[in-house]
């Protein structure tokens, strides 16, 4: 990381930003381009590791790439106040960011299926709810284990 002194390490300041924020941007290349899409997520932190819950159509571009090629990297931002500065070139934003680097793993076994949307949807919802076997069948379900990740924070002056 480039800027040091913006790097945030400590877990729960990390974790406190991935609850307030809802949309995660998940970048993959197929055989002739990049494709990034934004995705509604649900996470767990366990031991330092960050696990990202994610739900889609049981087919279509994005499932076609994920199938071929598995590693990604993925982007939270929560976004913050404009900060001026002297001339047009001192400006800039507060914000806090997570950036990750993982494989996608498809979920199959319906217990985890389950699991993965009770997640998903307390993240999203912030209501505990169980799913059922049956409700996981229209849906695909995969996740994406980040064992390296950064995250950075800009903020205000006087914050």
């Amino acid at each position: 990381m480039r800027r040091e002194d913006r790097q945030v390490t400590d877990l729960g300041e990390i974790c406190a930003v991935l609850d307030t924020c809802k949309v995660c941007h998940v970048a993959m290349r197929d055989d002739t381009e990049e494709y990034v899409v934004p995705l509604n997520y649900g996470y767990t932190m366990e031991n330092g590791t960050l696990t990202f819950y994610f739900h889609s159509a049981l087919e279509g571009r994005k499932i076609d790439i994920l199938q071929k090629r598995s590693d990604v990297c993925l982007a939270i931002t929560k976004e913050g106040t404009l900060l001026p500065g002297a001339s047009p070139c001192a400006y800039g934003c507060a914000f806090f960011s997570v950036i990750g680097w993982g494989r996608v793993e498809f979920i199959e076994a319906e217990e985890e299926k389950c699991h993965a949307l009770s997640v998903l949807f307390r993240h999203q919802t912030g209501q505990q709810v169980p799913f059922t076997k049956e409700q996981t069948k229209s849906v695909c379900i995969y996740k994406i284990v980040c064992t390296r990740y950064t995250a950075k924070q800009r903020t205000a002056p006087g914050i």
